[in-house]
């Protein structure tokens, strides 16, 4: 039997599950689910973790301090844990997509929740939360702000240990690692640890149709957690070979899929990476590895992905909104994501895609004075 002395231990060594992939796809590599969602508040204990310790020893964050930060999902509950167990003032700016659940466990592990009320009309949620955000740290001297949009820790939080976990348990043969993109950390963290090891390895990035994050319009859309409306300095192009876009309907009923195939019930970004991923384990032989990362719980989205009346009231219930067996190829930069697509990135030479759009750790950040 595991004993831990605090949860803060068990931030780390998530399973590999086996997985069948998708009914309308007959995958020849093995499929694996990477559960980060068995932590105390998945995916995201790992960086709120490595945030906090990280600012601890820089200094920035100084015993009895506030911790602010911009989060509508699993950042601010993995924040809120290791923020209130090692005693500090927790404070989550987000949005109306917060869902009551949410909002509720964040509140009972003790931060306070500021929601703001007005859609940027360019850089959307996002954008609003972090002006909120710099009112909220002009009003509280001495304020850590984690900045999980361009923070190394980000990455940092997955380089090596991700990396390590994913070799102990396959060994070299690793052919593909698929992750969804919201703060860019998860996956360009393990993938530059990965490629380190095995630079042979395919990583696979999933988006959402209407993110921005590799050469897309911002458009509104039904899915959190990744995507994004502004480019996060997290992103490392250099390491992603290829990125998929996914529509809300597909994404929706992809995690139904998820869950009746797999037995994981997960959010919108499991969903979209058990789409992809079991595409993907069609495209190598018997003897290869595709691992996808399944960020969170299903929990939150009783009242989105997994209501029908939901599905209805969009117009996303019907079988025909499901993904295809596989994705449709677009000219990256060129053509615009309607439903599941892909393409590779421009790599020349190289040289990473540098996103001509606004990002996060540029011109946002001095446009907020922050």
């Amino acid at each position: 039997m595991l004993k831990v002395s605090s949860v803060l231990e068990l931030m780390k060594n998530t399973p590999l599950v086996s997985l069948r992939g998708r009914a309308v796809n007959r995958p020849r590599a093995q499929l694996w689910g990477k559960l980060e969602l068995s932590m105390p508040g998945q995916m995201k204990d790992r960086v709120a973790l490595k945030m906090v310790t990280d600012a601890e020893a820089r200094g920035d964050l100084q015993p009895g301090g506030t911790i602010v930060e911009s989060s509508s999902g699993t950042m601010a509950e993995g924040l809120a844990r290791v923020g209130t167990l090692k005693g500090y003032r927790v404070i989550i700016i987000t949005d109306p997509r917060i869902d009551v659940s949410t909002a509720a466990k964040l509140r009972a592990l003790g931060a306070e929740v500021l929601v703001v009320d007005a859609y940027h009309p360019t850089g959307g949620w996002q954008q609003s939360r972090l002006e909120r955000l710099r009112d909220v740290l002009r009003d509280v001297p001495g304020a850590y702000w984690p900045r999980q949009y361009d923070s190394p820790s980000n990455p940092g939080a997955y380089n090596s240990a991700m990396a390590q976990e994913l070799t102990e348990a396959l060994g070299g043969n690793i052919a593909a690692l698929v992750a969804s993109v919201g703060s860019g950390g998860s996956l360009s963290g393990t993938a530059a640890a990965l490629k380190q090891r095995l630079p042979h390895v395919r990583v696979v990035a999933v988006d959402a149709v209407g993110s921005v994050q590799f050469h897309q319009p911002n458009r509104p859309r039904l899915q959190s957690g990744h995507g994004n409306s502004i480019i996060a300095g997290n992103i490392n192009y250099r390491v992603i070979d290829e990125a998929h876009w996914l529509s809300d309907g597909e994404v929706f009923q992809g995690c139904r899929e998820l869950a009746r195939r797999e037995g994981i019930f997960a959010g919108g970004s499991s969903g979209a990476v058990y789409i992809v991923g079991s595409w993907l384990a069609e495209q190598f032989g018997p003897d290869a590895h595709v691992v996808g990362i399944f960020p969170d719980k299903g929990d939150r989205y009783g009242e989105t992905i997994y209501s029908d009346d939901y599905l209805a009231k969009h117009h996303i219930a019907g079988p025909e909104c499901a993904a295809a067996a596989a994705p449709h190829a677009i000219r990256y930069g060129v053509d615009v994501a309607e439903r599941w697509s892909h393409a590779p990135l421009p790599h020349d030479g190289g040289v990473p895609y540098h996103a001509p759009d606004i990002t996060l750790s540029g011109d946002l950040t001095r446009e907020l004075g922050l």
